[in-house]
């Protein structure tokens, strides 16, 4: 087989080289996108092709007359015509010294001719777009990313039909260039050729975006005029067309326009693979910066919960400063109305004085304050169970969003694994949430810290008992000066004094009660808040991670993809310059 590369200048040798490593760097990067194996093949193939024969691949639907075209262009039957779509095999005809015909095992039939002019160039004959057999129409489109030149061969009596539109937008895609065969024009009149020649440059042009080089022939008339002889051969010859095809590729396809189009193949294949790798990667991006504004709206969420429970907080915590500001006041009055002369007798009676302080004074305290802790805590635990509830339904709901169907392991498995892990896992706490456990965690937590302040021992007491525990510490304050020696200590004449005293102690050892309980609540619930925080970033971590990581792989695509960009349109302008 003839090859390019000998016969090339430094030039198109470079180019060659350039052209090979751009293919090589899209396979590779299509690869990473897990894009389709079709487009990655044909890279492949173009990248074997590079420097092999230039490759004319004729197309068309099937009874178009495309074999009977080839036998023509060769002067002699070297096909055989009129086969059914069942028998249709896909042909490549190149240079041998002797006619012979080898199957190769994935079914195409290789035949040499020795034709002098398939030294430079090969054919082949592919089976009709419209086949009955669906893996000839697949064969066809498979081999077309292969062609240097398309010689698209259509009837003069049903051109540029539906399915034959649709064959041609499929072979464009490729980048291809190319030519319009209209075959049988033996059976219009000259004006119906006519005709026939502006309905498919104006259809082609409306369709395809280009202008297209198009001749009318006679496959049959060609037959004739290689069976008659002298004038009426070179007659039947000039009127069959091929005359002018003839020409076209042996001389306008001259070796200079034939290698300009073998370099500029390749190139129509990377244009479309560079941008399906766009496409897969701003369909990635799109996907994740959707996955981010899930992340943001959990972490939002997250604020609100946190915010609200810092609301809750401060609320309850205003709550239980009241209830002290209460007994703070009860105790004034009760101080008012016990430390006078009516009530000498009473006096000197300290133990009716502690109880009676007990139970007018600190009362129901102990019990409103474990209510607001209570109910502050019974919040917390709702909150966050509803936290956990939110997430697993965004989760789960992100899960079934994919670029495409998920079918192997790469980008979409792992993404849809990890999603459906953490959902899982979320699901999982959802469903053995225990509030009372989690509510008596919490009060434990509560009553460890507060025992810090009571000066008792952790677990001794329940919250309600240590809040008596506290509040007794008051009493004890309040009532100890009091009993049978205080008349005979300070006289009559000190009560008032006295009385002043225990006011101002009462409201500094509330003050100083209402200052510890408010630190270490605050203290306790802030921690558990934070705890909560973390228990929930912990679980969707590995997703946060799997975003930033893919993101960043994005950005180095994209800056990837640019550079290719700006490859292939230079490598586009030096081979048109040819």
């Amino acid at each position: 087989m003839t090859q390019v590369t000998p016969t090339v200048d430094a030039k198109v040798a470079a180019l060659i080289e350039e052209e090979r490593s751009l293919l090589t760097a899209l396979d590779d990067l299509l690869q990473s996108l897990e894009g389709e194996e079709e487009l990655r093949r044909a890279l492949r193939q173009a990248l074997s092709d590079l420097e092999g024969l230039f490759l004319l691949v004729v197309v068309g639907e099937f009874n178009a007359g495309k074999t009977a075209v080839i036998n023509a262009l060769l002067g002699e039957p070297v096909l055989p015509e009129g086969v059914t779509p069942t028998t249709a095999q896909i042909h490549l005809i190149r240079y041998g010294e002797t006619h012979k015909e080898v199957e190769t095992p994935d079914g195409l039939v290789i035949v040499t001719h020795p034709a002098p002019w398939l030294q430079y160039m090969a054919l082949v004959d592919t089976p009709g777009t419209n086949a009955v057999i669906r893996r000839h129409q697949e064969i066809t489109e498979r081999f077309v990313p292969r062609s240097d030149l398309v010689l698209f061969v259509t009837s003069a009596d049903r051109p540029f039909t539906e399915s034959e539109r649709t064959f041609l937008q499929h072979i464009r895609r490729w980048g291809k260039k190319i030519v319009f065969i209209v075959n049988k024009v033996d059976l219009l009149t000259p004006e119906e050729q006519d005709e026939v020649r502006a309905f498919v440059e104006d259809h082609v042009r409306r369709t395809l975006g280009f202008t297209p080089l198009v001749f009318l022939v006679s496959a049959r008339l060609a037959q004739e005029a290689r069976r008659a002889e002298g004038a009426r051969a070179e007659q039947l010859w000039t009127a069959s067309g091929f005359k002018a095809l003839h020409t076209f590729i042996h001389h306008t396809l001259d070796r200079r326009e034939r290698l300009r189009l073998k370099l500029a193949s390749p190139l129509g294949i990377a244009h479309r693979a560079l941008t399906r790798a766009e496409e897969l990667a701003d369909a990635r991006r799109r996907l994740l910066a959707q996955d981010v504004r899930t992340l943001e709206g959990i972490e939002g969420q997250l604020d609100r919960y946190a915010q609200d429970m810092e609301r809750q907080l401060a609320y309850r915590l205003s709550r239980v400063d009241n209830i002290l500001y209460e007994m703070q006041a009860r105790g004034d009055r009760f101080f008012e109305e016990t430390l006078r002369l009516t009530r000498i007798f009473d006096l000197v009676n300290g133990e009716r004085l502690k109880r009676e302080f007990e139970r007018r004074v600190i009362a129901d305290t102990p019990r409103q304050i474990e209510q607001e802790v209570n109910a502050l805590i019974d919040s917390m635990v709702d909150q966050e169970f509803r936290q956990w509830q939110a997430i697993t339904a965004q989760l789960q709901e992100r899960a079934h969003h994919h670029v495409r169907p998920v079918h192997r392991e790469g980008f979409e498995a792992k993404r849809q694994h990890l999603l459906e892990a953490i959902g899982r896992r979320a699901q999982e706490i959802v469903a053995t949430y225990d509030k009372e456990a989690e509510v008596q965690h919490l009060v434990e937590d509560v009553q460890k810290a507060l025992t810090q302040t009571a000066l008792v021992e952790a677990g001794a007491v329940g919250l309600g008992a240590l809040l008596v525990t506290l509040l007794h510490g008051v009493l004890l304050d309040m009532t100890g000066f009091l009993g049978a020696g205080l008349l005979a200590a300070a006289g009559l004449y000190l009560l008032p004094a006295k009385r002043e005293k225990a006011r101002k102690d009462l409201a500094r050892r509330v003050e100083e009660l209402r200052g510890r309980l408010r630190e270490e609540l605050d203290s306790a619930f802030r921690r558990e808040l934070e705890a909560s925080l973390d228990r929930i970033h912990a679980a969707i971590a590995p997703y946060t991670r799997f975003i930033r990581t893919e993101q960043e792989r994005l950005d180095e695509t994209q800056a990837r993809l640019q550079q290719l960009r700006q490859r292939l349109q230079k490598l586009e302008k030096e081979v048109h310059a040819l």
